[in-house]
């Protein structure tokens, strides 16, 4: 069923109830949105501000009042350094969205950045030019929000987006730092490059855009398509072409649990229209469907296999970047997923000629490019595999997406995106035109109102919460294999996934901030939440 012109196909159901009992969830109230929301607002003690859903908040401090202190977590760390570019900078490496940071190999047309107006920030004695030319610039671009249409479903709030361009710099102490903002993409005098030597509340409101467009591409982009609706993608194909017995489907099954029910459990109640994800976010009302819409283009089978994502974007080098966690975690776990995929197709195809010969396989791989990518020959999804070696990549894709990609986009939610001026969802005013007009009280009318804050903090705590059943990466415990070998190399599996546990352990001992997404014991095996 296509849900949205151009989207990937998803399965034809209207509602939960309406899907095959066995890919249901246990019990249905496990994933009622509506439920879990409220609940969250309740644990959370913010029913309270509701009553005066469209007031602003009055200050900053004002925004504590509904935020949780859970001692010691990020969540409270990101409350008290929000404001400081080191913070600002780490997110885009480990935050909840580390995807979109790429070294800059040339200063785009479009932002008309000198050497002069950033020379404060530059630690080297050389010009912007020669950092650029020395790996030092990095940039994020938001130029898939440019033109995309800002929520109206209320006709009493005004809401906004912007698609801003951020440069980054590399200083001396290796951490990423912001150096550059201009907040749309066509240069001119009405939309200035925003710098750190500005007022302050110019350059804090600047970031604050910043991290409203990283939200929305994180939440729309980075999350919903390129792990929920991919990995229903590859479910879907799965059920329908490959037969219970089929040691694919087997290998498969873990890692699809529960992703159509709670795919079909969002388009019926989070997505929809006059969904939850209307009530809060500024692409909501059909901005997001546009989204998924034009990020179409931009998904690819290379950009889904890690090691080549991060190489893609220039941020392969450890030395280079040495504070990447997301990067270091991720390629661990890749590789120990691609070393067992590997085992487990070596123990049922002894040659290349014998993966060619399974139809079935090759029906599966082909569902998934015909329906799944729609046919579109530039997404370099295979129609067809011919090799042990391009059976195990593609097998890689499948559970990493399902089970790390999504760990890592998904669970630190409540973490980074709790304080709303670090995350706001929505924006109740037009980016500034000028520099040296902001004033902290329109910073604060900017920010979203008592109500949407509060709808957005049940949000990103529902979203972040683990399932009560939660079988996590490596654990099989429905046995579909009876093969001794097999349970060999699930045994060798889990060996070298608790390795990693160790690794990740041992690297966030006494670390202010520690990056666990990633972390084996903390990634379920698939998209169930």
């Amino acid at each position: 069923m296509e849900w949205n012109p151009g989207f990937p196909l998803s399965i034809d159901a209207k509602c939960h109830r309406d899907l095959p009992r066995d890919i249901q969830f246990d019990s249905e109230k496990g994933v009622d949105f509506v439920l879990n929301y409220s609940k969250a607002m309740e644990n959370l003690f913010i029913n309270r501000f509701m009553h005066m859903f469209q007031s602003s908040w009055s200050d900053f401090a004002d925004f504590e009042k509904i935020f949780v202190k859970i001692s010691n977590t990020i969540s409270e760390r990101v409350m008290n350094h929000w404001q400081e570019d080191l913070m600002f900078g780490y997110q885009f490496l480990n935050g909840c969205n580390p995807v979109l940071i790429r070294r800059c190999t040339e200063l785009p047309e479009k932002l008309p950045v000198t050497t002069e107006m950033v020379d404060c920030s530059l630690e080297r004695q050389l010009s912007l030019e020669q950092e650029v030319q020395q790996g030092n610039i990095f940039i994020v671009d938001f130029e898939l929000l440019d033109g995309i249409d800002a929520n109206k479903t209320d006709p009493c709030t005004l809401q906004f987006l912007a698609a801003p361009i951020c440069l980054l710099y590399k200083n001396l102490a290796n951490k990423i730092v912001p150096i550059a903002i201009q907040l749309s993409q066509i240069p001119g005098d009405e939309n200035p490059i925003f710098l750190p030597s500005d007022a302050k509340y110019d350059w804090l409101l600047a970031k604050i855009w910043v991290r409203s467009s990283d939200f929305h591409v994180h939440q729309t982009i980075t999350h919903l398509l390129r792990t929920h609706l991919v990995s229903e993608v590859f479910g879907i194909a799965m059920y329908r072409q490959l037969p219970a017995v089929h040691p694919i489907f087997k290998l498969l099954v873990a890692h699809v649990r529960f992703t159509i029910a709670i795919n079909t459990k969002a388009r019926e109640q989070l997505i929809c229209e006059y969904g939850l994800f209307d009530k809060a976010n500024a692409t909501g009302g059909g901005g997001h469907v546009q989204m998924v819409q034009r990020a179409m283009q931009d998904l690819t089978y290379t950009s889904l296999c890690f090691p080549e994502a991060i190489k893609a974007r220039g941020m392969d080098s450890t030395e280079d970047i040495p504070y990447y966690f997301y990067r270091d975690d991720g390629l661990l776990v890749w590789e120990a997923i691609k070393k067992f995929t590997a085992e487990v197709v070596g123990i049922y195809y002894e040659s290349d000629q014998v993966v060619m010969e399974d139809q079935e396989l090759q029906d599966f791989v082909k569902d998934v490019y015909v329906y799944g990518m729609r046919g579109r020959k530039a997404s370099g999804f295979p129609k067809s595999i011919k090799s042990r070696e391009k059976l195990s990549e593609y097998l890689t894709v499948v559970i990493f997406t399902a089970s790390a990609q999504h760990a890592a986009v998904n669970f630190g939610q409540y973490d980074w995106c709790s304080w709303i001026p670090n995350a706001p969802p929505t924006m109740r005013a037009p980016p500034p035109t000028a520099k040296g007009v902001v004033t902290i009280e329109q910073i604060v009318d900017t920010l979203p109102d008592r109500g949407r804050s509060c709808w957005h903090l049940g949000a990103v705590w529902a979203l972040s919460q683990f399932q009560e059943n939660e079988l996590f990466l490596g654990m099989y415990p429905e046995e579909h294999f009876i093969e001794k070998p097999v349970k060999e190399a699930m045994a060798r599996f889990r060996k070298d996934l608790e390795a990693i546990v160790s690794v990740i352990a041992e690297r966030n001992k006494n670390k202010k901030l520690p990056y666990y997404y990633l972390s084996p014991d903390r990634i379920p095996n698939s998209v169930a939440i």
